[in-house]
């Protein structure tokens, strides 16, 4: 039987199309004329709700809040660390609420958010909490109904006993259970029995966002606040002098700061802050090595020629395997410096009252906030406070607290409190980059195309290791020299998503497929025999688990009917990093004499899924953050100043230059590894390879838009 609504005209929006001449009618799902249910706000049950750990508060009403304490921006932390405690707890999801923890270093290890680690870190702690509240619950109800615990069961939130027929939520039993020692251990679910790890669960911040509510640094605002931007000097480079009259002439301009190499405008908005520091007149001088693109490809090339790098890794006789190869390949792989580019731009508020702090803001390291903070004023940390917000965006770049420390210099210098905001101009030439990289690989073959030998030597700018040693095919090639050489660079640079591994993967991966070609070998059978040498008869230290690369492999090539058919061109890429493997398969079909890429099939082994809608996503956005990097971004210095400066001259990718994602995950059965970063390295070698295989020109250097092997290709993407 069909059911009937009826409908008011607030429930409906009704725009007038000016320029068409229509009407676009749209449902405004936040008023209707149904019965309103009273939702008690977050607000309302923190006042009422009594604390069970670290974790974890229940109200009264049977409300659960949850909180999480690693900083959001955008990896799902703030939606699936509270299914993990909700799970063991046995609550009703519907009933959770989800808070952002502020800083605590006495509540919560590794508060931060960098590396994929949080979920490894944090998943049996989660789970204790969780389990540790429900053995409470359940004792206060043993004991409020006389009945044995062994014979209560939790299900929803409902606390039940079967024999008594007697029943009741949550809240009917938190004073009594808040009273009581919790135990030292606890018994976990059986992975089987989970119900809501594994389920589908959407963004806990989704409707904040889509009807935005201040959630952000950006949003946030304090009666009687200043704010303040930031004119900041060319990497190398010193003041020498200032001319602020001209900013300080301008309407709304309260001050102007000079600390370090910076010099602040502050006033009552950002408005006239972005005039005023177009008509700062700064002078710099030189201050150690003001460097320019050209002078790092000259560099480059003279380093890895040098004898000077250091051994990270040796197994073997190495030069007696070049000696005596059949084959010897040689290529070398170089990228650029890109920038973060969040979406949104560093800012930060910070009020400093004595010797007390108030910090508040979007950051990755609170602690490094707090720790930095104090070491500028000379007090305890335990004399800031650190106040997290969601953040737009971060990629490595909130990793860093320098924005942090601008807003205290400012609010100690106007003694007052100070939010400082980056434009778009700031993040890209004030910021801290992914440092560039060039690699040199080398590859020996035998008379039947057996890899005996394997060189890789890498340089980079203030990256230390530009290698990940122990990750495969070391392990599975008898005589291996890996080697590092850093070059100390005035240049910020940072940890940039998927650290080292985001260009070290597309540039092994690729040279991989170079030497399966002249091996006369299927590329993905060449890395299997590969793994299998590392199974049967390893050599030195593996940094990876050879059977769940294995897996994703097989996995990826059977997903992607790899080779299956003559009409599809394929690359093929697997990595491992952050505890986490990733194969993808790209696919190019030649229509018209054009190649086309049209898919990405992508294959994960991350452990335990918790959630499967988070995970999802954050996949294809690693997919999407690794090909639009490798394809389009580059950031060039002269004089130590970024010639790209906005997203006119700096490129990223496009809606529209997505191909399809197909995605799928392994469960290997290991408890949850890395997601955030893991689907980024591999991308950028899946779709050089298919370029290869599609067109024959091999792409040694990113962005692939700007190598003369690709000018010629005119690549199109569409999705299938």
């Amino acid at each position: 039987m069909a059911t009937q609504l009826k409908a008011s005209r607030r429930d409906f929006l009704k725009i007038a199309g000016t320029s068409v001449g229509g009407l676009v009618i749209g449902f405004n799902w936040f008023s209707c004329d149904s019965p309103k249910v009273e939702v008690l706000s977050t607000e309302q049950i923190l006042s009422q709700a009594k604390s069970f750990n670290s974790y974890l508060s229940i109200s009264p009403t049977g409300d659960v809040v949850i909180y999480s304490p690693n900083p959001e921006l955008g990896q799902n932390i703030k939606t699936s660390f509270p299914m993990v405690v909700a799970e063991e707890l046995e609550a009703d999801w519907e009933k959770v609420r989800v808070v952002q923890a502020n800083l605590d270093p006495a509540k919560y290890d590794r508060q931060l958010t960098g590396g994929s680690g949080a979920m490894p870190h944090s998943w049996e702690r989660l789970r204790k909490a969780g389990a540790t509240a429900k053995f409470v619950l359940v004792a206060a109800a043993a004991k409020t109904w006389n009945v044995p615990a062994a014979e209560i069961t939790v299900e929803k939130g409902i606390i039940s006993h079967k024999g008594s027929g007697k029943s009741g939520h949550f809240g009917e039993f938190v004073t009594e259970a808040s009273a009581m020692t919790a135990p030292e251990e606890v018994t976990l679910k059986d992975k089987k029995d989970f119900k809501i790890i594994g389920t589908p669960v959407k963004n806990v911040d989704s409707k904040d966002m889509y009807t935005g509510k201040p959630i952000y640094g950006l949003d946030f605002q304090r009666e009687g606040m200043l704010h303040a931007m930031i004119q900041r000097a060319p990497f190398g480079m010193k003041i020498k002098s200032v001319d602020d009259s001209g900013a300080r002439a301008v309407s709304g301009v309260k001050d102007v700061v000079t600390f370090g190499t910076s010099v602040a405008v502050v006033g009552n908005s950002t408005w006239p802050l972005l005039k005023a520091k177009k008509l700062l007149k700064v002078e710099y001088e030189p201050d150690g090595t003001v460097e320019s693109t050209a002078d790092h490809d000259r560099l480059f090339a003279e380093l890895l020629k040098s004898g000077k790098a250091e051994v990270k890794r040796k197994d073997g006789n190495v030069d007696a395997a070049f000696k005596g190869a059949a084959q010897v390949i040689t290529s070398e792989y170089q990228c650029p410096f890109i920038a973060h580019s969040p979406m949104e731009p560093e800012n930060f508020f910070a009020h400093v009252k004595g010797d007390k702090v108030e910090l508040i803001g979007p950051t990755q390291t609170p602690d490094r906030a707090r720790q930095e903070t104090a070491t500028l004023l000379g007090i305890p940390p335990e004399n800031v406070s650190v106040e997290i917000t969601r953040l737009g965006g971060g990629f490595g770049r909130r990793l860093r607290a320098d924005y942090v420390i601008e807003a205290v210099e400012v609010s100690r210098a106007v003694n007052a409190p100070v939010k400082v905001t980056w434009s778009r101009e700031d993040e890209l030439t004030g910021g801290a980059y992914r440092p560039a990289v060039r690699y040199r690989f080398e590859a020996a073959l035998d008379a039947s195309g057996n890899m005996i030998g394997y060189k890789l030597r890498g340089v980079g700018m203030n990256a230390g290791n530009t290698t990940r040693e122990n990750n495969f095919p070391s392990g599975a090639v008898d005589n291996v020299l890996i080697e590092s050489i850093e070059h100390k660079s005035s240049i910020t640079t940072n940890a940039w998503r998927a650290p080292i591994t985001n260009f070290l993967a597309y540039a092994e991966q690729s040279f991989l497929d170079e030497v399966a070609l002249a091996a006369g070998k299927d590329p993905v059978q060449f890395r299997l025999d590969l793994l299998n040498r590392a199974k049967t008869t390893p050599v030195g230290e593996l940094g990876y688990d050879v059977d769940r690369m294995i897996g994703v492999v097989k996995t990826a090539a059977e997903k992607s009917n790899w080779g299956k058919n003559p009409n599809v061109k394929q690359g093929f890429s697997v990595y491992f990093s952050h505890r986490s493997y990733v194969a993808q398969v790209a696919d190019i079909e030649m229509q018209g004499g054009t190649p086309v890429l049209k898919k990405i099939t992508a294959v994960t082994d991350c452990g335990m899924v918790v959630n499967p809608t988070g995970a999802n996503h954050q996949v294809r956005g690693g997919i999407v953050d690794g090909m639009g990097h490798a394809m389009y971004a580059n950031l060039t210095f002269e004089n130590g100043v970024p010639k790209q400066k906005n997203f006119d001259s700096y490129r990223l990718i496009r809606l529209k230059e997505v191909p399809e994602i197909d995605t799928h995950f392994v469960d290997s059965g290991f408890d949850p590894t890395g997601l955030g970063e893991p689907a980024l390295p591999p991308t950028g070698g899946a779709i050089a390879n298919a370029i290869f295989s599609a067109t024959g020109r091999r792409l040694r250097s990113q962005p692939f838009i700007e190598q003369k092997e690709f000018s010629d290709i005119k690549l199109e993407i569409r999705r299938a």
